[in-house]
């Protein structure tokens, strides 16, 4: 299929090609004249060496968020209720600033499983968390990041052409990036585009709402426009009580895609730094930019799910505004992508590799074959995402697999002296078939009885998925100190979380 670009298409393209060209000429110049360890170690691929400062620490932590699902997602459910995730993710940076960075630097770790196989008698359950985390990245989240970011450019550029043409040329950028600078071009692509990004897409909510005279609730359903979400909602109000608060604590403080970026300073000290700044723009800047559009949007030209923020960017900004937004956006695709792709190599490396195979030698040669067959995987993935009817929910779905089951292995280590790792691996086999029960089959209308949920065909209301996450994590822990004490013998001892701080 053959489009043909018009002349204000090609002013864009024009821009989007030059920006995207300056951005990788300054990250270049700034990794090439960084100090810090160069020895092909796992500390320097894939911690940055351990020197680099709260900027870059933010930055790093604050992209690897905040990328087109998040952006395109939230803004795609097109209500404000959507902002409640970022604004509990404030809370969970700051758990991850004073209660884990403390722990992960004491126990010098490279990845979030080296913890728990100090904490447990066994290191069973490190082997098992790693490849869920790198499972997850390789099948969700390095795909989902792709087709959202290629969604949005092809709304913003408003062609017609397959996700997969946008897809590939940002994977293979973000494979470069990995191969030839790890974590430390990343972090510096991620400040870097995620100035620009803030910025200007703090510039598209005033603009969005010029468009409608500022009046954003007039004109729109009420349930769009209220932070109270009804029980039917993505959000209900009473799951910021219960559940919200132990998913951000998953998702900022032992998921390996986002702690890693908080171990790569040289000091606690400098790493609590960069993660309260982070935490800083969390509640000032991203709950705004991540809704506002989306209601615009509706507001505008009605319900458009994903394809919303695209369309009301390419309506507000001018053409070559628009066209460095769409390369900043690309930027963060790609910094986002890369630093999954770096988290998972490091996971492969370290937990894998290093440990059933042989011990690695060079990471930087082992970083560049994994991060190869990643992309690859990654780009024949994207098509499976083009059903979704909104990302980010489908995402959140999804995540409730693993997080709350591996946050339940967190807990029993953390607070519980004398567990065996193979009871923490029996509960969180146990919380990961619970969870994909409820989701998959008895939540789903049909998939046990015809048109109704098991739920609805027993006369009971059907949950909330976030409110089967707390149901999981209780359990899961629960299932995991009954197996440690009947099955392996042991007499787990509750040490309380005022032992953390020492651990």
């Amino acid at each position: 299929m053959t489009v043909a670009l018009t002349s204000t298409g090609s002013g864009q393209v024009a821009v989007f090609i030059s920006i995207t060209l300056m951005i990788g000429v300054a990250t270049w110049l700034k990794v090439r004249s960084s100090t810090g360890e160069h020895d092909g170690s796992g500390k320097d691929v894939f911690l940055a060496g351990g020197g680099l400062t709260w900027l870059y620490i933010a930055g790093s932590i604050t992209l690897t968020n905040l990328s087109t699902e998040q952006l395109v997602g939230m803004n795609g459910n097109q209500m404000l209720l959507l902002s409640w995730w970022e604004i509990c993710g404030f809370f969970g940076l700051l758990i991850l600033a004073f209660v884990f960075v403390p722990i992960y630097y004491r126990n010098n770790c490279t990845t979030v499983t080296e913890l728990l196989e100090r904490r447990y008698n066994g290191g069973s359950i490190r082997t098992v968390i790693s490849a869920i985390f790198l499972l997850g990245n390789i099948l969700i989240y390095l795909p989902a990041a792709l087709y959202s970011g290629s969604l949005f450019l092809k709304s913003m550029f408003g062609v017609s052409w397959p996700l997969v043409t946008f897809a590939a040329p940002l994977a293979i950028i973000a494979a470069l990036y990995t191969i030839t600078g790890g974590l430390r071009a990343v972090a510096v692509m991620d400040t870097f585009s995620g100035i620009g990004v803030l910025a200007i897409a703090l510039l598209v909510v005033v603009l969005a709402l010029a468009a409608i005279d500022f009046d954003l609730f007039s004109g729109v359903p009420a349930e769009r426009v209220s932070m109270i979400g009804a029980s039917d909602s993505p959000i209900p109000f009473h799951t910021l009580f219960t559940g919200m608060l132990f998913i951000q604590i998953f998702y900022w403080s032992t998921n390996q895609n986002i702690t890693q970026k908080a171990m790569t300073a040289p000091t606690v000290r400098e790493a609590q730094k960069g993660v309260l700044a982070a935490a800083a723009v969390r509640i000032l800047i991203i709950p705004a930019i991540v809704v506002i559009p989306g209601v615009v949007g509706y507001k505008l030209f009605g319900p458009m799910g994903d394809a919303s923020y695209g369309k009301v960017v390419a309506h507000v900004l001018p053409e070559w505004l628009s066209g460095a937004f769409a390369a900043l956006m690309a930027a963060a695709v790609i910094a986002h992508t890369s630093a999954i792709l770096n988290s998972s190599v490091a996971l492969y490396s370290i937990d894998f590799h290093d440990k059933f195979i042989r011990q690695v030698q060079d990471h930087w040669r082992l970083a560049a074959i994994a991060s190869a067959g990643f992309t690859i995987t990654s780009i024949l993935l994207v098509p499976a995402f083009e059903d979704a009817k909104s990302i980010i929910n489908l995402l959140q779905e999804l995540n409730g697999l693993s997080s709350m089951p591996v946050l339940s292995a967190f807990i029993a280590g953390l607070l519980f002296a004398n567990v065996d790792a193979r009871a923490a691996v029996i509960g969180l086999i146990y919380g990961v078939g619970v969870y994909a029960l409820h989701t998959f089959v008895l939540y789903k209308p049909g998939a046990v009885y015809a048109g109704e949920t098991f739920y609805e065909h027993i006369g009971l209301p059907s949950l909330h998925y976030i409110d089967v996450m707390v149901i999981v994590l209780a359990t899961s822990v629960s299932v995991a100190l009954v197996a440690n004490r009947l099955i392996f013998g042991n007499h787990a001892r509750y040490i309380g979380p005022g032992v953390i701080r020492h651990v």
